[in-house]
């Protein structure tokens, strides 16, 4: 299905708005909600364009409504615990129509969001958030949120990165089997449904793999040399991304040797990896004008793959479909034979991204190598070189993202909820028992300590000094949705 995003409805009139720097965060004007139709509004903007800020503000205030942000402190210093659950209420947001020209998409449900300038749903980090949900006894919201997801596919045929226009080239780890597997509905319709979700969300991942000879390329598939057949992130548009506009055309004006439209495809294709953005995606591993995404097979997007490919198999299986059940695990074993001869680097003793252009694993030490543990895609003997690896990102918060200091906000110092949560259950899964209570602990005494002094639960952490993380291209958020989610199921865990 395709949806205008606000660079196409408004053309002349968001480019001036983002490119003249109007609102500090460029995804303000993105998210602003016209206050009639887009069509009114560009006749009068081309008649009579207004000159100067002032006059481009107050056209602006006019004619759209912009976006505010919820409350999140805890101010009266309520526990921990306490204030998490008290957020549900705050973040959940109900059905609604978004009016004509609003970026919003239309959702069913009931769904919560992360908080701060992360007014809409978000793939990923909904998973992550659902975890606290189970544990706060909202299984309401949990059957809620599936089914949301459920329609995204059925409407679009994957999951957008967030229920915006502007999300809708691209997707997010694709982690929906994983939520899939909180449902407590276990009828056989309500089953029978979440697997047919599950196998478009796989079919999307590896649209036009049947036509790929090896050596091929095809948006989001590749198949090696020897047939092995992986993944990588993408995105189908090539252009500045609406919600950062000006930082991308500023960002191709730094890189006048590089094809622009193949530059904010690497942008756009880190922003599906969740990790916007990361030396793991530089080619000097520092400057982010080197970003080559698309040049990278990942191996949390591959080993997620893996744990779909299984998960499908496994629920084929129990619901009586033997043809589904014996395709989808010959494509596990597969995908984990290729992980297994491709991702992994032997001289560093860790699973890491595939360099296309190297031909070889790229031997980063990142978080992402956690992923290979907490799907199973991890062979029992190189699970302790693995789990060595991890340990080597300790702090006294919890686990770095990477060991690079970039200023790129999924790279040193800062930690991240989801990282841990992937690396301390991917652990757990291998007997790794004694490292992930250390990170655990780590993690959680960090966030208590910064909640106590601040009220606030936030997106990212400084791991090192313990303290708010930066970087990036806008500020630390305070809400958070995945925060909040993996802090409770750590602290139920560990009683």
């Amino acid at each position: 299905m395709s949806v205008p995003q606000p660079s196409d409805l408004f053309g002349d009139l968001f480019t001036t708005v983002q490119e003249c720097a109007l609102f500090p965060d460029s995804k303000t004007f993105a998210d602003a909600v016209p206050r009639r139709g887009p069509e009114a509004i560009m006749q009068d903007w081309k008649a009579q364009p207004p000159s100067g800020d002032a006059g481009l503000r107050a056209f602006v205030d006019a004619n759209f409504v912009l976006p505010t942000e919820a409350d999140c402190d805890a101010p009266d210093g309520r526990p921990l615990r306490e204030h998490i659950t008290q957020l549900w209420p705050v973040l959940t947001r109900e059905p609604e129509t978004p009016a004509p020209g609003s970026s919003l998409l239309a959702l069913p449900r009931r769904h919560v969001v992360p908080g701060g300038r992360f007014r809409e749903l978000y793939y990923w980090d909904s998973y992550f958030t659902m975890l606290g949900l189970v544990r706060s006894d909202r299984q309401d919201l949990v059957e809620d949120m599936i089914a949301v997801f459920g329609s995204l596919l059925d409407g679009y045929g994957h999951i957008p990165n967030g229920t915006r226009s502007y999300y809708l080239s691209r997707s997010h780890p694709p982690v929906f089997y994983l939520m899939a597997a909180l449902s407590q509905d276990r009828s056989a319709n309500a089953r029978a449904q979440r697997l047919r979700w599950m196998r478009a969300e796989h079919e999307f991942w590896m649209a036009g793999e049947k036509d790929l000879a090896p050596g091929g390329e095809h948006r989001r598939v590749v198949r090696l040399a020897d047939g092995a057949l992986l993944n990588r992130y993408w995105d189908d548009r090539a252009a500045p991304r609406d919600e950062s506009w000006r930082e991308d055309i500023e960002l191709a004006q730094c890189a006048p040797d590089r094809d622009a439209p193949e530059l904010w495809r690497d942008i756009r294709a880190a922003a599906e990896s969740g990790w916007d953005f990361s030396s793991r995606w530089l080619g000097d591993g520092q400057s982010l004008e080197t970003i080559r995404t698309t040049r990278l097979l990942p191996i949390d997007l591959n080993a997620l793959l893996f744990g779909l490919e299984q998960a499908i198999a496994e629920e084929a299986k129990a619901l009586g479909d033997d043809t589904a059940a014996t395709e989808f695990a010959r494509r596990a074993d597969a995908r984990r034979e290729a992980i297994d001869l491709h991702l992994w680097h032997p001289d560093a003793a860790l699973y890491a991204d595939y360099d296309l252009d190297l031909g070889r694993a790229s031997g980063r030490l990142t978080a992402a190598l956690g992923f290979a543990l907490f799907t199973g895609v991890a062979s029992a003997q190189r699970a302790p070189d693995a789990a060595n690896a991890i340990a080597g990102l300790l702090r006294a918060g919890g686990l770095l993202t990477t060991e690079c200091v970039t200023g790129q906000q999924w790279d040193a110092p800062n930690g991240w909820a989801p990282l841990h949560w992937v690396a301390i259950e991917g652990l757990r899964a291998y007997g790794q028992n004694a490292l992930a209570d250390t990170i655990a602990q780590r993690w959680l005494a960090m966030v208590a300590s910064h909640y106590d002094a601040t009220g606030q639960l936030l997106e990212k952490y400084d791991i090192e000094q313990c303290r708010a993380g930066g970087g990036g291209e806008y500020g630390t958020e305070i809400g958070f949705g995945w925060t909040n989610g993996v802090t409770l199921a750590l602290m139920q865990d560990l009683g």
